[in-house]
């Protein structure tokens, strides 16, 4: 086996493989040895991945005390500056955050750092973070550790690769999309028109599992969530447009199991590690073949079981024949009665009306919070100078 010991690390590895632990232990020994403050540097893509990561860096390490601070947007800067100011051993961050501290938080900077993490490379590259980066490895010290976990290996990761690494040790766990075995994989094919009716009986059949149904955008996901929620189901949505509180809020109900469904865009397909999860709805077939593996791989992690069930419309066939080719199986149709389907009509389309008419009434009451701040702002009296 090849000697890894104080060498850069390029993991390659699918979802779901423990990649942070294998960052996270050669961190914390480095601490053991030497506890010194603003040690590491992990940089992740979404604010929910990059808090997973820093609670996990603090489990592993609490004998030792570590201490982990969180810097990604949608949260004060300055409640975040004074966290910096505490001088924790490792900072979880997006790359834009830790940019905005860097240029603008006094007193702070990186010039006594060791390791540098950049997880789920491929994916902060996707988001354009590419200058982020940039402005980040010209300001941290170049004798440092450096590791690179994707899960693919692009042609942007490899640039970063050459810009970031000395000499790096390559780890690849698997080199071609693949599902794990213990994963049941299935498909229903159905008219669009039918899609929500297909959606409620699978959640029904699913009843007393923790299921993920992904959807293609924010907006699907809000009202797919207010309409299973009309029809008695314990349902969040977590997507981009959710302030940050609330996506904590989401993502904590759960993982402890408070609400049995959660109904995401790709902001959950990928990193966030929730225990527990039985099933996946794919309810939009994702338009990039990859993200379906990374969707199913919220179940069936670290050798439990779980099952997927992707619904194929008329509009999805080539979509989903690429999934197939991708992945070397044809999968088996998952058996949905059309008669039991047909029986939820008249329900199903009562919770979608009334789901429409609590998003107009949402979005008329924001439209009217904006208008009376816009006026408070106007009717303050204006003093000369």
């Amino acid at each position: 086996m090849t000697n890894v010991a104080d060498r850069d690390i390029i993991g390659l590895a699918q979802t779901g493989s423990g990649k942070t632990a294998a960052f996270a232990l050669p961190i914390l020994q480095g601490l053991l040895e030497n506890p010194q403050p603003l040690s590491a540097c992990i940089l992740a893509p979404t604010r929910e991945l990059a808090m997973q990561i820093a609670e996990q860096t603090e489990a592993l390490g609490a004998t030792i005390g570590v201490r982990a601070a969180v810097i990604v947007g949608g949260v004060d800067m300055m409640a975040q500056a004074i966290a910096l100011s505490k001088k924790p051993h490792v900072i979880v961050a997006t790359p834009g955050r830790l940019v905005d501290h860097l240029e603008n938080t006094r007193g702070f900077n990186l010039k006594k750092l060791r390791f540098l993490v950049l997880d789920e490379a491929d994916r902060l590259l996707n988001m354009d973070f590419g200058p982020e980066i940039d402005k980040i490895l010209r300001v941290i010290p170049t004798t440092r550790r450096t590791f690179l976990f994707s899960a693919t290996m692009t042609s942007k990761v490899a640039k970063l690769q050459r810009a970031s690494l000395v000499d790096p040790v390559k780890v690849e766990v698997s080199t071609k999309y693949s599902t794990v075995d213990t994963l049941l994989q299935y498909y229903v094919f159905l008219p669009a028109k039918l899609k929500d009716c297909y959606l409620v009986w699978l959640l029904n059949e699913m009843a007393g599992r923790t299921t993920i149904v992904f959807v293609a955008t924010c907006a699907t996901a809000q009202r797919l969530a207010l309409m299973v929620r009309n029809l008695g189901f314990a349902a969040v949505p977590l997507h981009g447009q959710m302030p940050q509180p609330q996506r904590i809020g989401a993502l904590a109900k759960f993982r402890a199991g408070e609400r049995g469904i959660m109904i995401a865009t790709d902001v959950a397909s990928r990193g966030l590690d929730i225990p527990a999860v039985d099933c996946v709805l794919n309810y939009d077939i994702p338009a990039n073949s990859k993200d379906y593996v990374h969707r199913v791989g919220r179940t069936a992690r670290a050798g439990r079981t779980g099952k997927s069930v992707s619904m194929v419309t008329q509009y999805d066939v080539e979509g989903y024949q690429r999934i197939e080719q991708l992945i070397g199986k044809r999968l088996p149709a998952y058996d949905v009665p059309k008669e039991a389907v047909g029986l939820l009509q008249a329900r199903v389309y009562e919770a979608q009306r009334i789901a429409m008419q609590q998003i107009r009434e949402e979005e008329a009451s924001a439209k009217d919070r904006s208008k009376r701040k816009t006026v408070d702002a106007d009717s303050r009296p204006e003093y000369a100078e």
